[in-house]
């Protein structure tokens, strides 16, 4: 009897250590993405921190371009209220939605009324030399902060394409089988009249929900597409695909199986299965049949 329990006892105490590991790894997974995304909204609002204050000095430096009083004055209150929003930002914490979308469209608000008197003091033309020295040096302090919101719209780049890859799916367990006249499992290729395949889409908390087309490819040993009668873009091209499905996913583990009508002779070999969502592969598998 001892001999019976033990090796089950062992193979419970396997199980729970290798699930334990899985969901470790997994929330060690979550917390990095979610690190890369807090990190990502940090950089967004330095980015626009910047760009406030590159508008400041700005208006700062086309004030040395001009004579009038009245517009000055006009670019020393647009001046003021620019840097009063970059104040409001600054005190702004970057995952506070509301407040950066709101503060969002006021920088392109001032982007704007910028533009505007841009045009205006071009107009006007009344530059002189004894100001050229201080609009050399307002422009090398906007060429440094160019140069750091340059600095900063790649390294968010970066994270933006990782958090994108985290948000992928993926598909496991798949499995391909062959069904024969009286729906059962066939063992031989010439036995079938259909090809079952099955799949699990994982859990993944940072994909966007809603529905999804899944598309199913099977090759056949010479490399050859089972055909199911429409293609589906890839890498810049179209492929043929076996079956496809849609599914409403909602980040939670999902089963999906899909099956193809067995309309030619079937060679026997390897036939590999690849499993396509969204532009991307997300799985594959191969399989010998006789």
């Amino acid at each position: 009897m001892k001999k019976v329990i033990i090796p089950l006892m062992t193979f419970v105490i396997l199980a729970l250590i290798a699930g334990a590991v899985w969901l470790f790894m997994n929330l060690q997974e979550q917390k990095q993405v979610n690190r890369d995304m807090q990190e990502l909204a940090e950089l967004d609002k330095q980015e626009m921190e910047n760009e406030y204050e590159r508008f400041a000095l700005q208006y700062s430096e086309m004030k040395t371009q001009i004579n009038n009083d009245s517009i000055v004055e006009q670019l020393t209150q647009e001046q003021m209220r620019t840097q009063q929003l970059l104040e409001e930002l600054k005190k702004v914490k970057a995952d506070d939605a509301r407040e950066i979308t709101r503060l969002k469209k006021e920088l392109a608000t001032v982007r704007e009324v910028l533009r505007s008197y841009i045009i205006q003091v071009d107009s006007l033309n009344r530059l002189n030399e004894s100001l050229k020295q201080e609009n050399n040096r307002v422009s090398a302090e906007l060429e440094q902060r160019t140069a750091q919101v340059a600095g900063l719209s790649s390294e968010k780049a970066s994270l933006s394409e990782k958090v994108a890859i985290a948000a992928q799916l993926d598909a496991t367990n798949i499995n391909l089988t062959l069904i024969n006249k009286r729906d059962k499992t066939a063992k031989k290729l010439k036995d079938a009249r259909k090809m079952h395949v099955s799949f699990t889409i994982t859990k993944n908390v940072t994909a966007s929900n809603g529905n999804r087309t899944i598309y199913v490819r099977i090759q056949n040993p010479g490399g050859n597409t089972l055909s199911g009668g429409g293609t589906f873009p890839y890498e810049n091209k179209n492929l043929e695909y076996s079956m496809k499905k849609t599914i409403e996913y909602t980040g939670e583990e999902v089963s999906v199986n899909t099956y193809w009508e067995v309309s030619q002779m079937l060679e026997g070999g390897q036939y590999r299965v690849s499993i396509f969502a969204d532009g991307n592969m997300i799985g594959s598998r191969t399989f010998n049949f006789e």
